[in-house]
């Protein structure tokens, strides 16, 4: 029964693993936005208007720096998103007056007005919520794939042996208790080995079927490969965001070495951020399209 569990709740993972990458609209919307701003950066080449692209891209958009040397791709791609999510969730807590990947405190009704960085706030929180919203792929590329393939099929020859020497050693001792006990013993084992072989053919199926979705055709070996793409993206994923959020915190520099929050400030002293995004990436705000209508969906 040990093995059978030790087996078995891998291979599950697996399944729910599968059903989390396809299931997330926040991991296809970043798809969505990285496939977006790799056909403006690549506007008027070849590569431009591509319609999917590998996810081991993902794991290249840190490598892509602007003009700071310091901002990546991915933050660019978080910095897109992060004000439309803010809308729709803000949008959705008030018509659920709740919403669990977001604080409730930041949906009270006599909140402040809801200004652009207070969205982009909310949809921060939102998309520094996908790695939990991905636990289980978390958990799958973790696993050792080789070693629970490889005992499933040892539990299958240990099987196979067991019954062979069940009727022909032991057949001379067919009315013993020990023979009667073996013989029980094999006959609940083949059925659990049995089931467990047809889960894991049934499970690699849907593995590689995920990764033909994300990837189109997908190699032999692609399917247990997107869970470690996926997992080594969302660690990058988390240290961006925490680096958005430290970076939106910083107080503002005045004359003189003094610095004074936001908060401080009158309304009437308050000056338009510079766009970050524009000044970093100018290649690819300048050739920015209108996407407002999908990035709210």
């Amino acid at each position: 029964c040990l093995t059978f569990t030790c087996v078995f709740f891998p291979i599950y993972i697996w399944q729910v693993a599968c059903k989390e990458l396809r299931n997330s609209r926040l991991f296809l919307k970043l798809l969505e936005a990285v496939l977006k701003t790799g056909n403006r950066m690549n506007d008027g080449t070849f590569r431009g208007g591509a319609q999917a692209f590998k996810l081991d891209t993902l794991l290249k958009l840190s490598d892509v720096k602007g003009t700071d040397g310091k901002t990546t791709l991915l933050h660019f791609v978080v910095q897109e998103i992060i004000r439309s999510e803010g809308v729709r969730a803000a949008r959705m807590a008030r018509e659920s007056k709740s919403i669990s990947s977001v604080k409730s405190d930041d949906f009270i009704e006599d909140s402040p007005k809801e200004t652009e960085e207070h969205y982009r706030s909310i949809g921060l929180q939102v998309v520094s919520g996908l790695g939990g919203e991905l636990e289980n792929v978390r958990k799958a590329a973790a696993l050792d794939a080789d070693n629970l393939i490889g005992t499933l099929s040892k539990l299958g020859r240990t099987l196979i042996r067991t019954k062979e020497f069940l009727n022909s050693e032991m057949k001379s001792s067919e009315d013993s208790g020990f023979h009667r006990t073996l013989k029980s013993f094999v006959e609940h084992a083949e059925i659990d080995i049995t089931w467990l072989l047809e889960e894991e053919k049934r499970i690699m199926a849907l593995v590689k079927n995920t990764a033909d979705y994300f990837h189109g055709k997908a190699g032999k070996d692609e399917g247990l490969r997107l869970f470690v793409i996926v997992r080594d993206f969302l660690i990058m994923l988390d240290k961006v965001c925490k680096e958005v959020r430290e970076s939106t915190m910083k107080p503002a520099k005045m004359p003189g070495n003094r610095e004074v929050s936001n908060a401080q400030s009158s309304p009437d002293s308050r000056q338009p951020p510079p766009d970050l995004r524009q000044r970093l990436f100018p290649a690819i705000t300048d050739r920015r399209i209108d996407n407002s209508s999908s990035d709210e969906e």
